[in-house]
C-alpha cells in the first residue's frame, strides 16, 4: 500500500490497551435514527455500518440513555434495561464487523430530558420548564445507572464506553456554575462541582474494571455566566488522574448553540480546535479535536501541531463516508463537504424527524427515508 499523503492522520495509536488503526474517529452525532422508544432500528444499523466502513478507527455511537427519566427524546437510544441488550449487541457487531472500534456514549440529559418532570443539580429554569433539584439518594441512584449502562455496553461487545459530559447534559450541569447552585458537597467551588462526574467515573470503573472509559468534555459553555476553560481544566486534570481513556473536547450547550455569535463562530473551519489545544496542555491523556474539520489538510495540521491527538469527524463523515479513503489518497478536492450555510439536519432533528443531508444523491436520500418508514 502506498504511503498516505497525511502520515500523522494515518498513524496508529493505543489508548488504554486499545489499538486504533489511525487518528480518525467518528464523533457522536444525534440524527434521530433510533426507533420510537429508543430501540435500535434497521436505519440506525445501516447508518453505523456505513460509518464503520469508512475506514475511521473508532465509531462512537451517540447518546444512549441510562434511565427512562434521562432520555433526551423519544428517538434517543435507551440502555437502561437488559431488554435493550439484543439491539445494542447487534449494533456493536455491525461496527466491529467492519474492522472499526465500537464505542457507546452513555448519558443522562438532566434538565434537558424529554420527560414531564426533569431533574437537575439545581432548580434552574430551562426553556420555560423548572427541573427538580436532585436529592442525595437520587444522585446515588443515577451513579449506579451509569455503572449499569457501562456494564451492559461491555456485555454487548463494545470496545469502550464514553461518558457524555458535553452539550450541557447532566454531568456538565453539575460542573457549570450557572446550573449548579447547590450548597452541599456537590456545589459551590469548582472542586465540589466536579465531584459528581468523578464519582460517576469511579463507580463505572469499579464496575467494568479495565474496560476503557472516555469522556465527551465540555470545555466552554460559550455563555457569559457559564463554565470557562480555566475551571474546565481542573476537571480535565482530575479525570486524567482518575484513569479516563481520552477527552473528546467540545464547546457550547443548547442554550448557546443558537446565539448569533455562536452560530457565526460555528461556521468557521476548526472552530473548536482551540478548546482541544487548551485542554491538551492541562491533561496528560489523548485529546480528540472536532468542529467543522472538513479537510484532511486541516486535520493533519492539528495533529502535526500537537493541538490534539485524534480527530473527531461528525457531519463531515456523515455527509461523505468516503472522507477517509479520499484523505488516504490525497483526493481532498473530491470530498463532499458539509456547507456552513446549511442547517437542514439540525432543523429536522429539532422537529423530531430523522436527519438527511441535502448534499446526498437523490437515490441515497430516498433509500434512507424508505428505511425510516
Amino acid at each position: 500500500m502506498p504511503h498516505p499523503v497525511y502520515p500523522n492522520l494515518f498513524k496508529s495509536i493505543t489508548i488504554k490497551g486499545l489499538r486504533l488503526k489511525n487518528r480518525i474517529t467518528m464523533a457522536p452525532l444525534y440524527l434521530g435514527y433510533a426507533a420510537d422508544g429508543g430501540r435500535v432500528s434497521p436505519l440506525l444499523l445501516h447508518h453505523y455500518k456505513l460509518m464503520a466502513q469508512s475506514g475511521a478507527a473508532m465509531i462512537v455511537v451517540e447518546n444512549s440513555s441510562i434511565s427512562a427519566g434521562g432520555s433526551g427524546s423519544p428517538r434517543t437510544l435507551r440502555y437502561d434495561h437488559n431488554r435493550y441488550l439484543g439491539g445494542l449487541e447487534q449494533l456493536a457487531r455491525t461496527i466491529k464487523g467492519q474492522k472499526a472500534r465500537a464505542a457507546l456514549q452513555i448519558n443522562h440529559a438532566g434538565r434537558y430530558a424529554h420527560v414531564p418532570s426533569p431533574v437537575a443539580p439545581s432548580a434552574v429554569e430551562t426553556f420555560g420548564r423548572m427541573p427538580k433539584a436532585l436529592t442525595g439518594r437520587e444522585i446515588r441512584t443515577i451513579r449506579k445507572q451509569y455503572a449499569n449502562a457501562a456494564r451492559r455496553a461491555m456485555q454487548a461487545g463494545f470496545d469502550l464506553v464514553e461518558l457524555h459530559g458535553g452539550t450541557g447534559y447532566l454531568l456538565a450541569q453539575f460542573v457549570s456554575p450557572r446550573t449548579n447552585k447547590r450548597d452541599d458537597a456537590y456545589g459551590g467551588p469548582i472542586e465540589n462541582r466536579i465531584r459528581f462526574p468523578l464519582d460517576v467515573l469511579k463507580q463505572v470503573k469499579d464496575t467494568v474494571g479495565d474496560f476503557p472509559v472516555g469522556y465527551r468534555f465540555l470545555a466552554d459553555e460559550w455563555l457569559p455566566d457559564g463554565l470557562k476553560v480555566p475551571e474546565a481544566s481542573i476537571l480535565a486534570r482530575a479525570l486524567a488522574d482518575n484513569g479516563i481513556a481520552y477527552l473528546s473536547t467540545m464547546g457550547g450547550t443548547y442554550e448557546s448553540f443558537f446565539l448569533p455569535e455562536v452560530v457565526e463562530k460555528s461556521k468557521k473551519p476548526g472552530y473548536m480546535v482551540s478548546l482541544a489545544a487548551a485542554i491538551k496542555k492541562q491533561a496528560n491523556v489523548p485529546i480528540i479535536a472536532a468542529g467543522r474539520l472538513s479537510t484532511p489538510r486541516r486535520a493533519e495540521s492539528i495533529l502535526k501541531g500537537k493541538q490534539a491527538d485524534l480527530i473527531g469527524l461528525a457531519r463531515p463523515l456523515w455527509v461523505d463516508p468516503d472522507w477517509v479513503r479520499k484523505a488516504r489518497r490525497g483526493e481532498d478536492g473530491r470530498i463532499v463537504k458539509c456547507s456552513p450555510k446549511c442547517n437542514a439536519c439540525m432543523e429536522l432533528v429539532m422537529k423530531g424527524k430523522p436527519a438527511f443531508c441535502p448534499r446526498w444523491k437523490k437515490e441515497k436520500r430516498a433509500a434512507f427515508k424508505e428505511m425510516f418508514q
